[in-house]
Protein backbone atom coordinates (compact mmCIF):
# COMPACT_ATOMS: atom_id res chain seq x y z
CA UNK A 1 0.00 0.00 0.00
CA UNK A 2 1.17 3.24 -0.80
CA UNK A 3 0.65 7.25 -0.20
CA UNK A 4 -1.13 9.78 1.19
CA UNK A 5 -2.57 11.95 -1.41
CA UNK A 6 -5.62 14.12 -1.06
CA UNK A 7 -5.22 16.18 2.09
CA UNK A 8 -1.60 15.90 2.95
CA UNK A 9 -0.37 19.23 4.12
CA UNK A 10 3.23 20.18 5.05
CA UNK A 11 1.36 22.56 7.54
CA UNK A 12 1.81 21.98 11.44
CA UNK A 13 -1.67 20.92 11.87
CA UNK A 14 -3.29 22.77 15.73
CA UNK A 15 -5.46 19.81 17.12
CA UNK A 16 -6.97 19.82 20.71
CA UNK A 17 -5.47 20.30 23.87
CA UNK A 18 -3.51 17.98 26.41
CA UNK A 19 -0.14 18.62 26.02
CA UNK A 20 1.38 15.24 26.74
CA UNK A 21 5.16 15.72 25.04
CA UNK A 22 5.62 12.51 23.83
CA UNK A 23 9.40 12.34 22.72
CA UNK A 24 10.91 8.83 21.48
CA UNK A 25 14.90 8.66 22.50
CA UNK A 26 15.96 9.23 18.69
CA UNK A 27 14.47 13.29 19.38
CA UNK A 28 17.59 13.79 21.09
CA UNK A 29 19.68 15.55 18.30
CA UNK A 30 17.34 17.86 17.67
CA UNK A 31 16.15 18.98 21.16
CA UNK A 32 19.28 18.98 22.68
CA UNK A 33 21.64 19.98 19.59
CA UNK A 34 19.32 23.18 18.60
CA UNK A 35 17.14 25.50 20.24
CA UNK A 36 13.03 24.89 19.26
CA UNK A 37 10.58 27.68 18.65
CA UNK A 38 7.40 28.36 20.79
CA UNK A 39 5.22 26.36 18.55
CA UNK A 40 4.02 23.16 19.05
CA UNK A 41 2.33 19.66 16.96
CA UNK A 42 -0.39 18.60 18.93
CA UNK A 43 -1.70 15.16 17.04
CA UNK A 44 -5.04 14.00 18.25
CA UNK A 45 -6.34 10.39 18.04
CA UNK A 46 -8.73 10.01 15.44
CA UNK A 47 -10.76 7.45 17.53
CA UNK A 48 -10.82 9.32 21.09
CA UNK A 49 -9.89 12.51 20.23
CA UNK A 50 -7.76 13.09 22.77
CA UNK A 51 -4.00 14.11 22.15
CA UNK A 52 -1.86 11.43 21.51
CA UNK A 53 1.81 13.41 21.58
CA UNK A 54 2.44 16.98 21.11
CA UNK A 55 6.01 18.11 19.34
CA UNK A 56 7.83 21.20 19.59
CA UNK A 57 8.19 22.30 15.95
CA UNK A 58 11.80 24.91 14.91
CA UNK A 59 12.15 28.00 13.29
CA UNK A 60 13.43 28.89 10.08
CA UNK A 61 16.80 29.28 11.35
CA UNK A 62 16.98 26.41 12.92
CA UNK A 63 15.97 24.30 10.33
CA UNK A 64 18.74 25.28 8.08
CA UNK A 65 21.09 24.49 10.59
CA UNK A 66 20.02 21.19 10.17
CA UNK A 67 20.68 21.18 6.76
CA UNK A 68 23.93 22.37 7.50
CA UNK A 69 24.85 20.11 9.89
CA UNK A 70 23.30 17.25 7.67
CA UNK A 71 25.83 18.58 5.13
CA UNK A 72 28.85 18.14 7.37
CA UNK A 73 27.91 14.59 8.08
CA UNK A 74 27.28 13.26 4.72
CA UNK A 75 31.19 14.06 3.22
CA UNK A 76 32.04 11.97 6.12
CA UNK A 77 29.19 9.68 5.15
CA UNK A 78 29.99 9.42 1.56
CA UNK A 79 33.54 7.98 2.25
CA UNK A 80 32.19 5.10 3.73
CA UNK A 81 32.28 1.95 1.98
CA UNK A 82 28.98 0.38 0.94
CA UNK A 83 29.06 -2.81 2.94
CA UNK A 84 29.53 -0.83 5.83
CA UNK A 85 26.21 1.42 4.99
CA UNK A 86 24.42 -2.18 4.33
CA UNK A 87 25.54 -3.01 7.72
CA UNK A 88 24.00 0.05 9.30
CA UNK A 89 20.81 -0.11 7.76
CA UNK A 90 20.11 -3.90 8.15
CA UNK A 91 21.04 -2.64 11.98
CA UNK A 92 18.84 -0.08 11.45
CA UNK A 93 16.28 -2.43 10.11
CA UNK A 94 16.66 -4.90 13.12
CA UNK A 95 16.04 -1.95 15.59
CA UNK A 96 12.69 -1.05 14.11
CA UNK A 97 11.69 -3.81 14.71
CA UNK A 98 12.52 -4.77 18.04
CA UNK A 99 10.41 -1.66 18.23
CA UNK A 100 7.48 -3.14 16.39
CA UNK A 101 4.58 -2.29 18.73
CA UNK A 102 5.51 0.49 20.22
CA UNK A 103 5.44 1.81 16.43
CA UNK A 104 2.68 0.46 15.17
CA UNK A 105 0.43 1.73 18.18
CA UNK A 106 2.08 5.49 17.55
CA UNK A 107 0.63 5.15 14.05
CA UNK A 108 -2.89 3.89 15.28
CA UNK A 109 -3.12 6.22 16.90
CA UNK A 110 -2.07 8.98 15.17
CA UNK A 111 -3.84 8.34 12.01
CA UNK A 112 -6.46 5.50 12.77
CA UNK A 113 -5.74 2.88 11.04
CA UNK A 114 -6.18 -0.72 13.25
CA UNK A 115 -3.53 -1.96 15.18
CA UNK A 116 -2.94 -4.86 12.61
CA UNK A 117 -2.86 -2.79 9.95
CA UNK A 118 -0.27 -0.97 11.87
CA UNK A 119 1.92 -3.79 12.48
CA UNK A 120 1.70 -4.97 8.81
CA UNK A 121 3.12 -1.44 7.67
CA UNK A 122 6.30 -2.29 10.29
CA UNK A 123 6.48 -5.84 8.90
CA UNK A 124 6.62 -3.98 4.98
CA UNK A 125 9.41 -2.03 5.63
CA UNK A 126 11.55 -4.59 6.68
CA UNK A 127 10.52 -6.29 3.38
CA UNK A 128 11.91 -3.08 1.46
CA UNK A 129 14.78 -2.75 3.37
CA UNK A 130 15.86 -6.31 2.54
CA UNK A 131 15.27 -5.96 -1.04
CA UNK A 132 17.00 -2.46 -1.35
CA UNK A 133 20.05 -3.75 0.22
CA UNK A 134 20.07 -6.78 -2.13
CA UNK A 135 19.71 -4.02 -4.89
CA UNK A 136 22.26 -1.87 -3.71
CA UNK A 137 25.33 -3.41 -4.67
CA UNK A 138 24.24 -3.59 -8.11
CA UNK A 139 22.43 -0.41 -8.74
CA UNK A 140 25.28 1.84 -7.07
CA UNK A 141 28.09 -0.21 -9.16
CA UNK A 142 30.99 1.50 -11.10
CA UNK A 143 30.60 1.20 -14.91
CA UNK A 144 33.28 0.38 -16.71
CA UNK A 145 33.74 0.88 -20.71
CA UNK A 146 36.52 -0.90 -21.98
CA UNK A 147 38.98 0.65 -24.10
CA UNK A 148 42.53 0.11 -25.37
CA UNK A 149 45.00 3.02 -23.96
CA UNK A 150 41.59 4.40 -21.79
CA UNK A 151 40.46 4.15 -18.56
CA UNK A 152 36.45 4.93 -19.00
CA UNK A 153 33.89 4.45 -16.29
CA UNK A 154 30.74 5.91 -15.36
CA UNK A 155 30.63 6.38 -11.57
CA UNK A 156 27.67 7.23 -9.46
CA UNK A 157 28.48 9.99 -7.21
CA UNK A 158 25.55 11.19 -3.92
CA UNK A 159 23.64 14.20 -4.30
CA UNK A 160 23.93 15.48 -0.78
CA UNK A 161 21.40 16.57 1.59
CA UNK A 162 17.96 14.73 0.80
CA UNK A 163 15.31 16.49 1.64
CA UNK A 164 12.34 13.94 2.33
CA UNK A 165 8.71 14.60 3.18
CA UNK A 166 6.51 12.50 4.02
CA UNK A 167 2.63 11.65 4.31
CA UNK A 168 0.26 10.63 7.23
CA UNK A 169 -1.28 7.38 5.43
CA UNK A 170 1.50 5.28 5.03
CA UNK A 171 3.82 6.78 7.30
CA UNK A 172 6.90 4.21 7.25
CA UNK A 173 6.18 2.75 3.74
CA UNK A 174 5.99 5.71 1.76
CA UNK A 175 9.70 6.82 4.08
CA UNK A 176 11.69 3.67 3.30
CA UNK A 177 11.19 4.26 -0.34
CA UNK A 178 13.04 6.76 -0.19
CA UNK A 179 15.34 7.21 3.25
CA UNK A 180 16.72 3.73 2.78
CA UNK A 181 18.18 4.21 -0.92
CA UNK A 182 19.54 7.49 -0.26
CA UNK A 183 21.30 6.58 3.00
CA UNK A 184 22.78 3.39 0.93
CA UNK A 185 23.65 5.41 -1.85
CA UNK A 186 25.87 7.87 0.57
CA UNK A 187 23.43 10.89 1.29
CA UNK A 188 21.82 12.47 4.59
CA UNK A 189 18.41 12.79 4.98
CA UNK A 190 16.36 15.36 6.58
CA UNK A 191 13.15 14.03 6.97
CA UNK A 192 10.19 16.23 7.51
CA UNK A 193 6.61 13.91 8.43
CA UNK A 194 2.97 15.34 8.08
CA UNK A 195 2.39 17.25 10.89
CA UNK A 196 -0.78 14.31 10.74
CA UNK A 197 2.62 11.70 11.94
CA UNK A 198 5.36 13.57 13.20
CA UNK A 199 6.47 10.71 15.82
CA UNK A 200 7.38 8.28 12.54
CA UNK A 201 9.94 10.65 11.92
CA UNK A 202 11.24 10.66 15.15
CA UNK A 203 11.15 6.90 15.13
CA UNK A 204 13.49 6.60 11.77
CA UNK A 205 15.86 9.03 13.59
CA UNK A 206 16.23 7.21 16.73
CA UNK A 207 16.69 3.90 14.69
CA UNK A 208 19.52 5.14 12.58
CA UNK A 209 21.24 6.56 16.08
CA UNK A 210 20.61 3.05 17.60
CA UNK A 211 21.93 1.12 14.96
CA UNK A 212 25.61 2.88 14.98
CA UNK A 213 24.79 5.56 12.18
CA UNK A 214 26.59 9.10 12.91
CA UNK A 215 24.34 11.50 15.03
CA UNK A 216 22.94 13.69 12.29
CA UNK A 217 22.67 11.32 9.42
CA UNK A 218 19.10 10.94 9.51
CA UNK A 219 17.51 13.87 11.05
CA UNK A 220 13.59 14.73 12.12
CA UNK A 221 12.68 17.71 11.25
CA UNK A 222 9.29 19.18 12.75
CA UNK A 223 8.37 22.75 11.08
CA UNK A 224 6.55 25.37 9.17
CA UNK A 225 5.75 25.54 5.66
CA UNK A 226 7.67 28.45 5.45
CA UNK A 227 11.13 26.55 6.93
CA UNK A 228 10.20 23.64 3.99
CA UNK A 229 10.42 26.38 1.14
CA UNK A 230 13.86 27.67 2.43
CA UNK A 231 15.50 24.56 3.05
CA UNK A 232 14.46 23.82 -0.37
CA UNK A 233 16.81 26.52 -1.12
CA UNK A 234 19.26 26.02 0.98
CA UNK A 235 22.41 24.73 -1.75
CA UNK A 236 23.19 21.83 0.19
CA UNK A 237 19.89 20.27 -0.75
CA UNK A 238 20.61 17.89 -3.45
CA UNK A 239 17.16 16.54 -3.58
CA UNK A 240 13.73 16.65 -2.56
CA UNK A 241 11.24 13.65 -2.44
CA UNK A 242 7.13 14.73 -2.18
CA UNK A 243 4.87 12.31 -1.21
CA UNK A 244 1.22 14.18 -0.81
CA UNK A 245 -1.63 16.21 -2.17
CA UNK A 246 -1.44 17.28 -6.17
CA UNK A 247 -1.66 20.82 -5.13
CA UNK A 248 1.06 21.13 -2.94
CA UNK A 249 3.46 19.26 -5.22
CA UNK A 250 2.80 21.79 -7.65
CA UNK A 251 4.35 24.25 -4.61
CA UNK A 252 6.43 21.89 -4.07
CA UNK A 253 8.09 21.88 -7.91
CA UNK A 254 7.54 25.49 -7.84
CA UNK A 255 9.66 25.95 -5.18
CA UNK A 256 12.42 23.87 -6.73
CA UNK A 257 12.45 25.39 -9.88
CA UNK A 258 12.74 29.32 -8.79
CA UNK A 259 16.39 29.04 -7.85
CA UNK A 260 17.41 25.44 -8.08
CA UNK A 261 18.43 22.78 -10.51
CA UNK A 262 18.34 19.83 -8.59
CA UNK A 263 15.61 17.04 -8.98
CA UNK A 264 12.38 16.04 -7.35
CA UNK A 265 9.80 12.78 -7.38
CA UNK A 266 6.84 13.72 -6.86
CA UNK A 267 4.30 10.94 -5.58
CA UNK A 268 0.91 12.99 -5.81
CA UNK A 269 -2.97 11.56 -6.25
CA UNK A 270 -4.27 8.60 -7.35
CA UNK A 271 -7.72 7.50 -8.56
CA UNK A 272 -7.32 3.91 -9.72
CA UNK A 273 -9.87 2.13 -11.43
CA UNK A 274 -10.09 -2.16 -12.20
CA UNK A 275 -11.77 -3.60 -14.89
CA UNK A 276 -13.42 -7.12 -14.34
CA UNK A 277 -13.90 -8.65 -17.64
CA UNK A 278 -16.31 -10.90 -18.56
CA UNK A 279 -13.91 -13.94 -18.19
CA UNK A 280 -13.06 -12.94 -14.32
CA UNK A 281 -13.55 -14.92 -11.56
CA UNK A 282 -15.85 -12.87 -9.97
CA UNK A 283 -15.45 -14.13 -6.69
CA UNK A 284 -11.66 -13.58 -6.20
CA UNK A 285 -12.37 -9.66 -8.22
CA UNK A 286 -15.14 -9.14 -5.42
CA UNK A 287 -12.79 -10.14 -2.51
CA UNK A 288 -9.88 -8.28 -3.75
CA UNK A 289 -11.57 -5.20 -5.22
CA UNK A 290 -13.54 -4.10 -1.94
CA UNK A 291 -10.06 -5.22 0.33
CA UNK A 292 -8.07 -2.87 -2.52
CA UNK A 293 -10.65 -0.29 -1.20
CA UNK A 294 -11.74 -0.02 2.17
CA UNK A 295 -7.90 -1.42 3.58
CA UNK A 296 -6.84 1.58 5.73
CA UNK A 297 -9.98 2.88 5.43
CA UNK A 298 -9.83 3.93 1.77
CA UNK A 299 -7.13 6.08 2.76
CA UNK A 300 -4.43 5.12 -0.29
CA UNK A 301 -3.18 6.50 -3.08
CA UNK A 302 -3.39 3.15 -5.02
CA UNK A 303 -6.81 1.39 -3.02
CA UNK A 304 -9.25 1.11 -5.79
CA UNK A 305 -12.08 3.73 -6.17
CA UNK A 306 -13.62 3.33 -9.24
CA UNK A 307 -14.67 -0.73 -10.76
CA UNK A 308 -15.80 -1.14 -14.33
CA UNK A 309 -17.54 -4.12 -14.47
CA UNK A 310 -18.72 -5.98 -17.65
CA UNK A 311 -22.28 -5.42 -18.22
CA UNK A 312 -22.92 -9.35 -18.30
CA UNK A 313 -21.94 -9.80 -14.30
CA UNK A 314 -22.42 -6.14 -13.12
CA UNK A 315 -25.61 -6.88 -11.32
CA UNK A 316 -24.19 -9.80 -9.62
CA UNK A 317 -21.12 -8.23 -8.89
CA UNK A 318 -22.93 -5.37 -7.01
CA UNK A 319 -24.69 -7.67 -5.15
CA UNK A 320 -21.81 -9.87 -3.99
CA UNK A 321 -19.89 -6.49 -2.87
CA UNK A 322 -22.80 -4.81 -0.92
CA UNK A 323 -22.59 -7.90 1.01
CA UNK A 324 -18.85 -8.00 1.32
CA UNK A 325 -18.72 -4.09 2.38
CA UNK A 326 -21.71 -4.96 4.97
CA UNK A 327 -19.67 -6.81 6.84
CA UNK A 328 -16.68 -4.46 7.78
CA UNK A 329 -16.60 -3.51 11.81
CA UNK A 330 -16.00 0.21 12.86
CA UNK A 331 -14.44 0.37 16.10
CA UNK A 332 -11.16 0.85 18.02
CA UNK A 333 -8.54 0.36 16.16
CA UNK A 334 -6.52 -1.52 19.08
CA UNK A 335 -9.75 -4.37 19.49
CA UNK A 336 -8.64 -7.09 16.82
CA UNK A 337 -12.23 -6.98 16.03
CA UNK A 338 -12.14 -3.52 14.00
CA UNK A 339 -11.58 -4.06 10.41
CA UNK A 340 -12.32 -0.47 9.36
CA UNK A 341 -10.29 2.37 11.41
CA UNK A 342 -11.80 6.40 11.36
CA UNK A 343 -10.69 8.45 9.01
CA UNK A 344 -7.57 10.70 10.19
CA UNK A 345 -8.15 14.00 8.85
CA UNK A 346 -11.19 15.88 10.41
CA UNK A 347 -12.48 17.29 6.98
CA UNK A 348 -12.64 13.49 5.24
CA UNK A 349 -16.23 12.50 6.73
CA UNK A 350 -17.70 15.95 5.08
CA UNK A 351 -16.14 15.72 1.45
CA UNK A 352 -16.68 11.94 1.02
CA UNK A 353 -20.53 12.99 1.68
CA UNK A 354 -20.56 16.04 -0.62
CA UNK A 355 -19.19 13.35 -3.18
CA UNK A 356 -21.64 11.03 -2.00
CA UNK A 357 -24.32 13.37 -2.48
CA UNK A 358 -23.71 14.87 -6.03
CA UNK A 359 -23.57 11.31 -7.43
CA UNK A 360 -26.80 10.21 -5.65
CA UNK A 361 -28.40 13.59 -7.22
CA UNK A 362 -26.80 13.50 -10.46
CA UNK A 363 -29.07 9.50 -10.94
CA UNK A 364 -26.25 6.94 -9.11
CA UNK A 365 -27.43 4.39 -6.44
CA UNK A 366 -25.55 4.66 -3.08
CA UNK A 367 -26.22 0.54 -2.52
CA UNK A 368 -24.52 0.73 0.83
CA UNK A 369 -23.17 3.17 3.05
CA UNK A 370 -23.11 6.87 2.19
CA UNK A 371 -23.18 9.00 5.28
CA UNK A 372 -20.54 9.95 8.14
CA UNK A 373 -20.76 7.78 11.68
CA UNK A 374 -19.30 6.67 14.82
CA UNK A 375 -18.89 3.35 15.93
CA UNK A 376 -21.30 1.36 18.48
CA UNK A 377 -19.66 3.23 21.49
CA UNK A 378 -20.48 6.78 19.57
CA UNK A 379 -16.41 7.72 19.47
CA UNK A 380 -14.48 8.00 16.06
CA UNK A 381 -14.86 9.99 12.91
CA UNK A 382 -16.00 7.11 10.67
CA UNK A 383 -17.64 7.47 7.48
CA UNK A 384 -19.99 4.39 6.64
CA UNK A 385 -18.31 1.97 4.24
CA UNK A 386 -19.97 2.85 0.70
CA UNK A 387 -20.69 1.54 -2.53
CA UNK A 388 -22.01 3.72 -4.70
CA UNK A 389 -23.36 1.97 -8.24
CA UNK A 390 -24.70 3.17 -11.93
CA UNK A 391 -21.91 5.73 -11.65
CA UNK A 392 -21.40 8.24 -14.64
CA UNK A 393 -18.14 9.89 -15.62
CA UNK A 394 -19.84 13.88 -14.61
CA UNK A 395 -19.84 12.41 -11.24
CA UNK A 396 -16.78 13.78 -9.00
CA UNK A 397 -16.95 10.20 -7.31
CA UNK A 398 -15.69 8.99 -11.19
CA UNK A 399 -12.84 11.64 -11.21
CA UNK A 400 -11.74 13.19 -7.69
CA UNK A 401 -9.86 11.31 -5.40
CA UNK A 402 -12.02 10.25 -2.74
CA UNK A 403 -9.45 8.89 -0.11
CA UNK A 404 -11.98 7.12 1.68
CA UNK A 405 -14.04 3.92 2.36
CA UNK A 406 -16.05 4.42 -0.90
CA UNK A 407 -16.19 2.73 -3.91
CA UNK A 408 -17.96 4.07 -7.33
CA UNK A 409 -18.87 0.61 -9.42
CA UNK A 410 -20.29 0.97 -13.29
CA UNK A 411 -21.36 -1.28 -15.85
CA UNK A 412 -19.30 -1.90 -19.18
CA UNK A 413 -19.96 -3.18 -22.42
CA UNK A 414 -16.31 -4.19 -23.92
CA UNK A 415 -12.65 -4.15 -22.96
CA UNK A 416 -12.69 -0.92 -24.94
CA UNK A 417 -15.51 0.49 -23.34
CA UNK A 418 -13.79 -0.43 -19.94
CA UNK A 419 -10.16 0.84 -21.42
CA UNK A 420 -11.61 4.14 -21.91
CA UNK A 421 -13.53 4.71 -18.61
CA UNK A 422 -10.18 3.48 -16.76
CA UNK A 423 -8.06 6.35 -18.58
CA UNK A 424 -10.84 9.05 -18.40
CA UNK A 425 -9.55 10.53 -15.28
CA UNK A 426 -6.22 13.47 -14.47
CA UNK A 427 -4.65 9.93 -12.40
CA UNK A 428 -2.24 7.22 -13.55
CA UNK A 429 -0.76 5.24 -10.87
CA UNK A 430 -2.31 2.00 -11.49
CA UNK A 431 -4.55 -0.10 -13.61
CA UNK A 432 -6.37 -3.54 -12.29
CA UNK A 433 -7.32 -5.79 -14.41
CA UNK A 434 -9.44 -8.99 -13.44
CA UNK A 435 -9.48 -11.69 -16.44
CA UNK A 436 -8.53 -15.53 -16.37
CA UNK A 437 -6.68 -14.67 -19.57
CA UNK A 438 -3.24 -13.37 -19.83
CA UNK A 439 -3.19 -12.70 -23.25
CA UNK A 440 -6.49 -10.63 -22.71
CA UNK A 441 -4.20 -8.62 -20.18
CA UNK A 442 -1.10 -8.40 -22.29
CA UNK A 443 -3.44 -6.57 -25.04
CA UNK A 444 -4.92 -4.25 -22.66
CA UNK A 445 -1.87 -3.36 -20.37
CA UNK A 446 -0.30 -0.98 -22.87
CA UNK A 447 -3.31 0.68 -23.35
CA UNK A 448 -3.78 1.46 -19.75
CA UNK A 449 -2.27 5.00 -18.51
CA UNK A 450 -0.94 4.08 -15.49
CA UNK A 451 2.74 3.47 -13.64
CA UNK A 452 2.01 0.06 -12.69
CA UNK A 453 -1.07 -2.65 -14.55
CA UNK A 454 -1.78 -5.11 -12.70
CA UNK A 455 -3.48 -8.71 -13.00
CA UNK A 456 -5.74 -10.30 -10.36
CA UNK A 457 -4.59 -8.52 -7.38
CA UNK A 458 -4.32 -4.47 -6.77
CA UNK A 459 -3.40 -2.08 -4.30
CA UNK A 460 0.31 -3.73 -3.40
CA UNK A 461 3.72 -2.37 -4.07
CA UNK A 462 6.66 -5.21 -5.08
CA UNK A 463 10.17 -3.76 -4.12
CA UNK A 464 11.47 -5.40 -7.40
CA UNK A 465 9.45 -3.24 -9.26
CA UNK A 466 9.34 0.68 -9.85
CA UNK A 467 6.86 2.62 -8.17
CA UNK A 468 5.72 5.28 -10.71
CA UNK A 469 2.76 7.12 -12.72
CA UNK A 470 1.62 9.08 -15.11
CA UNK A 471 -0.13 12.45 -15.24
CA UNK A 472 -1.26 14.29 -12.49
CA UNK A 473 0.08 11.19 -10.36
CA UNK A 474 3.55 12.63 -10.86
CA UNK A 475 6.74 12.23 -11.43
CA UNK A 476 10.23 10.17 -10.83
CA UNK A 477 10.70 6.21 -9.45
CA UNK A 478 10.97 4.47 -6.41
CA UNK A 479 11.61 1.09 -5.38
CA UNK A 480 13.76 -1.43 -7.69
CA UNK A 481 17.06 -0.60 -8.79
CA UNK A 482 15.38 2.18 -10.68
CA UNK A 483 14.68 3.76 -7.03
CA UNK A 484 18.63 4.37 -6.35
CA UNK A 485 18.64 6.62 -9.65
CA UNK A 486 17.41 9.79 -7.54
CA UNK A 487 19.87 9.89 -5.03
CA UNK A 488 23.13 9.92 -6.89
CA UNK A 489 24.39 11.45 -10.18
CA UNK A 490 26.41 10.26 -12.74
CA UNK A 491 30.11 11.09 -13.59
CA UNK A 492 31.94 10.23 -16.38
CA UNK A 493 35.91 9.20 -16.13
CA UNK A 494 37.74 9.88 -19.35
CA UNK A 495 41.53 8.97 -18.53
CA UNK A 496 43.68 8.83 -21.71
CA UNK A 497 46.42 6.21 -20.05
CA UNK A 498 50.28 6.84 -20.48
CA UNK A 499 51.68 4.97 -23.70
Amino acid sequence: HASPIVMLAITASKCSRRAAQKLPVGTSFQLKRFSSSSSVINVDNPYTSEIHCSISTVDQKTGLAMVDEGSKIQEEWAKTSLDHRIDVVQKFMENFKQRKEEIAQDISSMMGKPLAQAQGEVNGVMERVEAMCDFAPKALADEVLPKEGFMRKIVREPVGVVLVLAPWNYPLLTTVNSVIPAVLAGNSVVLKHSPRTPLCANHFQSAFESSGAPVGLVQALHTDNDTVHAAIQHPKIGFVSFTGSVATGHKIYESVARNRFIDTTLELGGKDGAYVAPDANLDNAVAGLVDGAFYNAGQSCCGIERVYVHESMYDEFVEKAAETISGYVLGDPSDEKTTLGPLALSSQPAFLEAQVNDARAKGARVVVGGKPTTDSAGKGRFFEPTLVADVTSDMDIATVESFGPVLAVASVKSDDDAVERLNSTNYGLTGVLFTESAERAMQLAPRIEAGTVFMNRCDYLDPMLPWTGVKDTGKGVSLSEHGFGAFSRLKGYHFKLAS
